[in-house]
């Protein structure tokens, strides 16, 4: 059990107001099974941007709607367009999680209705981005990291920019919304390590209907 006193992690540069970084409230291991589950129905895919390219990362998706991307841009489907069924149920404990995150950060009755999952291996990033494909802006992300380490980078209100570093390990969750919900941030690729998964896992839960 995380004691309350260690719920935050300390920074060398601050956090901007609606931004919380919440340590170990889970691991991979704990949440391993769903999401092998939901895999099986749902493979791991490569989006493809906008622009042409691919994304490093592989992804699929649970909830009622999942988020895509292809030639035509980024949009929420209720049908995964790989397969043509309905998107895995969001699991119980992945719902638990993310409400009680966000509940931590001072965000009550968040209630998502899309989990993102991303599987990075070494090597693997996410560009300079914000979620802003979603309808409600009222409720807040809960993105939670698992496996390998990773450096997830809070840019804010502005693309350009240091940022501020944020070293994620196995089960940590940074939340953030209000003023912060539509930031700008990314994430460096990631190393490998001597982890037994040898992958980073992110769960990023939104509402976006």
């Amino acid at each position: 059990m995380t004691r309350q006193d260690d719920l935050f992690r300390p920074l060398d540069a601050p956090l901007p107001a609606g931004v919380y970084w919440l340590r170990a409230q889970t691991s991979l291991d704990a949440l391993l099974p769903q999401i092998e589950a939901l895999v099986a129905q749902s493979p791991w895919r490569h989006w493809q941007v906008p622009g042409g390219g691919v994304m490093s990362v592989e992804s699929t998706n649970a909830g009622a709607v999942g988020w895509c991307s292809d030639l035509k841009g980024y949009r929420y489907e209720h049908h995964d367009p790989m397969t043509g069924a309905a998107w895995p149920p969001m699991p119980a404990a992945f719902q638990t999680l993310a409400r009680e995150c966000a509940a931590r950060a001072g965000f009550r009755d968040f209630a998502p209705d899309c989990c993102l999952v991303n599987r990075y291996a070494p090597g693997a990033r996410m560009g300079t981005h914000r979620d802003a494909d979603e309808i409600d802006f009222s409720q807040p992300i809960v993105s939670v990291s698992l496996g390998l380490s990773a450096t997830f980078v809070w840019l804010g209100a502005e693309r350009a920019g240091r940022g501020v570093p944020i070293e994620v390990s196995d089960g940590d969750v940074v939340v953030f919304g209000g003023d912060a919900r539509r930031g700008y941030h990314r994430v460096k690729p990631v190393r490998g390590d001597t982890s037994r998964h040898g992958y980073r896992i992110n769960l990023t839960f939104r509402k976006a209907r």
